[in-house]
């Protein structure tokens, strides 16, 4: 039976972020220095293969440092932590390894310096998402406001209108973050912003990839867990740039292909924390239905990459 034709449009740059592969190769290196069990304090990166597959080779993930014993490595995912959690380490005489993603540190240490200076912090970010509980935990209570919304800038009350500053979830839409800083530049026009965007690289420009995949394609595929924020905002971005069927998966087996019944075209990305054999996984699902030409849509070459440290070391006693 002859396979309907099927174009295939693959945005680059797609999948692994820097600080995500920093991230899982601390939890190798720990797992090979320190031997298993190894744990860690959340889910190293938002995916459910990443995080078996460390699971397998030892690593245990918790929610929270009080479940970890005192006398195995305990290591902090890509997202950051509260200040109180490496405290509470330290109070232990545990051994930590800090992954945070240095581009989330980055921002920990804006957070920081505007409150040195005795500015309170605005924060735009999503409730309850573990990048934004670690960078609002980096300063003391009260200290950090949280808006999600251009609506919710009109509904905080700050100690001092004329001394703020904000900072951003390195995840988020481009274009939604946007709109809320117009919100409050036009409620506090003294307000600071980061001398230099907040919003990671990977996350810009896995999002400028699929704005210019969107109008050549009938349908897309964002591989990413339900839990990634930066693969939650590529849908946004994809059904707002004008494909009307944008949808998350998580591999291949999460396919719906009774509502891609009819398509001629398909665009395919990941999120920052998807590895590239699950994108080879959907890739092999579509070529094993349809007759599939692959072009590749390329917006910015990457070439970051953070330094892992060669040998991790215990704290100092």
């Amino acid at each position: 039976m002859t396979k309907p034709p099927l174009t295939l449009y693959l945005a680059a740059p797609r999948g692994f972020c820097a600080g995500v592969d920093r991230a899982i190769k601390i939890v190798e290196m720990a797992l090979e220095k320190w031997g298993a069990p190894v744990y860690v304090r959340h889910e190293i990166v938002h995916n459910k293969f990443v995080v078996d597959a460390l699971r397998d080779k030892g690593a245990i993930f918790v929610e929270e440092l009080e479940e970890c014993p005192d006398d195995r490595p305990v290591i902090f995912s890509a997202h950051g932590v509260p200040k109180s959690v490496p405290a509470e380490a330290v109070s232990r005489e545990m051994v930590y390894v800090d992954a945070t993603c240095p581009l989330v540190s980055k921002v920990h240490i804006e957070a920081d310096r505007h409150h040195q200076n005795g500015l309170q912090m605005v924060m735009i970010g999503h409730e309850g998402h573990p990048e934004t509980v670690g960078t609002m935990g980096q300063l003391p209570e009260g200290e950090v406001i949280l808006v999600e919304t251009p609506q919710d800038v009109a509904t905080i009350t700050p100690r001092d209108p004329d001394k703020l500053a904000f900072v951003t979830q390195t995840t988020l839409s481009v274009d939604d973050t946007i709109d809320i800083v117009a919100a409050l530049q036009a409620r506090f026009p003294n307000i600071v912003g980061p001398h230099k965007e907040d919003i990671c690289y990977a996350t810009t420009n896995r999002q400028e990839a699929v704005k210019a995949m969107a109008q050549k394609t009938d349908a897309m595929l964002v591989i990413g867990a339900p839990n990634s924020s930066n693969s939650k905002r590529l849908v946004e971005v994809g059904a707002k740039a004008g494909c009307s069927y944008s949808q998350l998966v998580q591999r291949a087996d999460d396919i719906d292909w009774r509502a891609l019944d009819g398509i001629t075209s398909m665009g395919i990305t990941a999120g920052a924390s998807a590895p590239e054999v699950l994108i080879n996984e959907v890739i092999d699902a579509f070529k094993s239905r349809y007759d599939t030409k692959v072009e590749i849509v390329e917006t910015a070459v990457e070439n970051v990459e953070f330094k892992v440290p060669r040998v991790l070391r215990e704290p100092a006693a």
